[in-house]
């Protein structure tokens, strides 16, 4: 058992347990106040999250010890199953926030989304990774997958989620790009995306989705309606200073800050533990997400490359999109901090594709030893040979 806990990667293996035990602290101390104003325990999202994190951590182990090389063989119904969630949350979910996203079954509630963003990273691995003696032939190498990839996003949108629906499109776009796609038919591909973005904008754009956007950029002309969450973010951030007012001590939680304890979370950890922390919790993300590219170049194997690469793009993609939403970059989409944010479904999918990452990480150190072995066994055969040989030459 020792010998084989030495091929995983421990930095991967212990960055973001850490990240997600921080994340259940900084739960608590961002929603014990909400949740009594509920009408539950102090503990309420606490005992949730943690709950979860259990949940998650049994996945991440099995995931870490399940060869990596066999979702290939379950494609089918991985993404047959993936499908089957998203058409059923149209029909029988439940509506948070004016879009029927979740399923609730009792106290459980779950986000068949947050199962898709995993399910297509696999289908897009595993697809180009076949198609790569002909990638560059837009017709039979790279526009087949789309169709499912559309089907997929569309049934996303329609819920709609077009915080998720974003995420996803460039998770696609950067495995697409990582399977050596042209950057010709990559370009055609982004300006069909774009155009039909633009297609659906009269069909989607409502008042409240404007309102995200002048909330965004224009957030004190309107400081007590659209503007009032990301100022509140503004003044969270301030306070906290350099190394903030200390843990449990912020004031924006206390009804101020709307449900800080879920997209907000991080405007909490600056308030309490200051730009240090706030750098801390960043620089964990950045080291996911470059350990996972670093394992990826080291993978000989492309669906294990890929595979690696659009879970890094994951958690990097929608750590920018919440930074970018609570300091005003981008306009408030509803898109949770990667292991910290509240939400069971997002921890999950977290914590599982890190066990995913981790089985890669061990099967490319085993690559290395095993290349390793070979060259010290191929230089002992030349050096036998020249000792037979009496030949003693370098």
């Amino acid at each position: 058992m020792v010998k084989r806990l030495k091929d995983y990667d421990f930095t991967l293996m212990i960055t973001p347990i850490l990240l997600a035990g921080f994340g259940i602290v900084m739960i608590y101390s961002a929603s014990m106040v909400t949740a009594v104003v509920e009408g539950n325990e102090s503990t309420h999202y606490l005992i949730r999250q943690s709950v979860w994190f259990a949940v998650g951590m049994i996945g991440f182990i099995i995931c870490s010890l399940f060869p990596y090389k066999y979702y290939q063989k379950l494609m089918k119904f991985i993404i047959l199953t993936v499908i089957i969630l998203l058409v059923a949350v149209l029909i029988f979910g439940n509506s948070v926030n004016n879009a029927k996203s979740w399923f609730q079954i009792g106290p459980v509630s779950m986000q068949p989304a947050e199962f898709a963003k995993l399910g297509l990273i696999m289908y897009l691995a595993s697809v180009y990774s076949k198609k790569q003696a002909y990638i560059n032939q837009f017709n039979t190498g790279v526009l087949p997958p789309l169709v499912l990839t559309g089907i997929i996003l569309g049934l996303i949108v329609l819920q709609p989620d077009i915080g998720t629906a974003s995420i996803i499109f460039l998770i696609a776009c950067t495995v697409i790009f990582s399977s050596g796609i042209r950057l010709k038919h990559l370009s055609i591909l982004i300006a069909i995306g774009v155009g039909l973005a633009l297609l659906a904008v009269p069909f989607m754009v409502t008042d409240e989705r404007l309102s995200r956007f002048t909330g965004a950029y224009q957030p004190f002309e309107t400081p007590d309606s659209d503007g009032y969450q990301l100022i509140q973010s503004y003044v969270a951030i301030g306070v906290g200073g350099l190394t903030g007012e200390g843990l449990g001590q912020s004031v924006q939680k206390l009804g101020y800050l709307v449900e800080a304890h879920t997209d907000f979370i991080m405007a909490i950890v600056a308030e309490e533990l200051g730009f240090i922390g706030v750098l801390i919790v960043i620089g964990m993300l950045a080291i996911i997400v470059l350990r996972g590219i670093f394992i990826a170049r080291k993978c000989n194997d492309s669906f294990g490359a890929l595979l690696a690469l659009g879970i890094s793009s994951m958690v990097g993609i929608q750590a920018f999109i919440n930074l970018g939403a609570i300091s005003g970059l981008l306009p408030i989409t509803g898109v949770p901090l990667p292991f910290v944010s509240y939400g069971g479904s997002s921890l999950l999918i977290m914590l599982i594709s890190m066990g995913i990452l981790n089985n890669i990480a061990s099967a490319v150190k085993k690559q290395e030893i095993d290349g390793t072995k070979e060259k010290s066994t191929g230089e002992r055969k030349t050096i036998n040979y020249n000792r037979s040989d009496k030949r003693w030459q370098n």
